[in-house]
């Protein structure tokens, strides 16, 4: 019933940019925090970038600040990381993660590759 699904990712030079989107259905979008989680081969899934619920606040791993924005339409159960200057050290798959009390969902992932 719950589904977040991403969109968005591929394959980008240095210095781009992308923007993923994830849609979401089947719980109450607006009073959930939406995160963005990237994991590399090899690595643990690491947290990116999240929004509170109702979009006040948000935060960002140290190595995207100034270059990823995170954003939701709450109206379109739309949650959005708008990626610029994009390095090859952004190469992972992203997932979009939407979390509330004991409810954890997450999306299959959207592969973004830096490279030239």
């Amino acid at each position: 019933q719950v589904q977040l699904v991403e969109s968005g990712g591929g394959l980008v030079q240095p210095g781009g940019s992308l923007r993923l989107s994830c849609a979401a259905s089947g719980f109450t979008f607006s009073t959930y925090a939406m995160r963005w989680h990237r994991q590399v081969p090899g690595n643990e899934r690491e947290l990116v970038a999240s929004i509170s619920s109702y979009g006040a606040v948000t935060t960002y791993v140290d190595s995207v600040k100034g270059r990823f924005t995170i954003s939701r339409d709450d109206a379109k159960n739309m949650v959005y990381l708008q990626m610029n200057s994009l390095e090859p050290e952004d190469t992972a798959v992203y997932f979009c993660n939407a979390r509330k009390l004991s409810y954890n969902y997450w999306g299959q992932g959207t592969q973004v590759t830096v490279s030239s």
